[in-house]
């Protein structure tokens, strides 16, 4: 059974906040059970909830209009972590993450943070992909690469400082919830990858509960949000449910965000069904939308070749529109590194595309200005706010 344990903490006469924030106190740290042999008790309607979701993303996969659409892959990525930020509190628009993306300059703040969790999801998919199974040191690569710019976060360490989440002062007496001491993390981790190389239970099933596990224990001192839930995309690769396309589950979680933070209390209070259910639901509506999303740019690229005037097959217009959904800003030396051809030819094929709309200057300059996809940008916050409503 999960149980606590009680911990001193030693006060700071020089706190700020108060006699509350310097005094000395006892307080509980949960430890939850260990899952390497879990064998959950799932009812058929959960069962059938984790099913759906895994045909779902089978078929988000499988998709005739996906199949060979490379670029439906950045697309859904970069909406992940557009989302999976905001649940941290970072709130970055797809638009300036893609800037972010092929521009130093614009790599600033929140956005600098959202394209550093963009490059944490593609270390995970490349470790799921992998051939060897993945250890505690690939989470620790993952948070490395996820918290780079952030020296007081650790990167790539596990805490050694007991850590909590929510209240205001600076130590865990108002806590919504405090993980476990720092000394058993290493233990809790081991066992939560012997429970990632099974391969015995429901793939989604295994997801859910590998992250609310992860969640639960809490290993770093920032950044858990985020890793967590690359490991969702590790774990569907890793199973072969997902083996190109993981749907962003995150949207569905992000505009739900008490549900999302009552289904994992509810999995550390024994209730590992109804949060496996919420998981799979969220991950059904993410798969099933995903689905209408490729549909939706596959009917965007054809009206953009309409309007461009039917650039031949193989021409660098051609071309960048076939680039746009996993490129949707660039700039001349973005452009002709990712196609290919000359400096006159990639000139020609911007402008000509900018000429008729389907390419707009966002930023001044000569060759290296800026153009942005604008119309894909609206077609993805049309689908966000459609998966978050449904």
């Amino acid at each position: 059974m999960p149980r606590t344990i009680a911990r001193t903490w030693e006060g700071d006469p020089g706190a700020m906040g108060g006699r509350r924030a310097r005094a000395s106190f006892r307080y509980r740290a949960f430890v939850p059970d260990g899952i390497a042999t879990l064998a959950p008790v799932v009812p058929f309607e959960t069962a059938d909830l984790a099913a759906d979701a895994e045909s779902a993303i089978r078929a988000l996969n499988d998709r005739a209009s996906v199949a060979g659409f490379e670029a439906i892959g950045p697309l859904l990525l970069r909406s992940e972590a557009v989302a999976s930020s905001r649940i941290e509190g970072y709130d970055v628009s797809s638009l300036n993450l893609a800037r972010a993306l092929i521009d130093p300059r614009a790599a600033r703040g929140g956005a600098r943070t959202v394209a550093a969790n963009v490059s944490a999801m593609e270390e995970a998919i490349a470790i799921a992909d992998g051939p060897a199974p993945i250890g505690v040191d690939d989470l620790l690569a993952i948070h490395a690469t996820l918290m780079a710019d952030d020296p007081r976060a650790h990167p790539g360490r596990v805490r050694e400082e007991q850590n909590w989440i929510g209240g205001r002062l600076g130590n865990p007496s108002d806590a919504a919830f405090v993980p476990p001491p720092e000394g058993l993390v290493p233990g809790l981790l081991a066992d939560l990858i012997a429970f990632v190389a099974r391969d015995d239970l429901p793939a989604v099933a295994q997801a859910a509960i590998a992250h609310a596990q992860f969640e639960t224990i809490h290993p770093f001192l920032d950044g858990n949000g985020r890793v967590g839930r690359t490991l969702i995309h590790v774990v569907l690769r890793r199973r072969g449910v997902a083996a190109r396309f993981v749907p962003p589950v995150s949207i569905v979680l992000a505009a739900r965000p008490a549900a999302y933070v009552d289904g994992l209390t509810g999995f550390r209070e024994g209730r590992i069904a109804e949060w496996v259910g919420s998981f799979a639901g969220a991950a059904e509506r993410a798969a099933t939308m995903s689905i209408e999303l490729a549909d939706d740019v596959v009917t965007l690229q054809a009206a953009w070749r309409e309007r461009a005037g039917r650039p031949r097959a193989g021409s660098a217009a051609a071309r960048l529109i076939a680039l746009l959904p996993s490129l949707p800003v660039l700039s001349a030396p973005t452009a002709r590194g990712a196609i290919g051809v000359s400096q006159q030819q990639t000139l020609a094929a911007l402008k000509s595309l900018a000429d008729a709309g389907v390419l707009h200057q966002i930023s001044e300059g000569t060759y290296d200005r800026q153009f942005a996809a604008t119309d894909l940008f609206d077609l993805l916050a049309d689908y966000e706010a459609r998966i978050a409503a449904r």
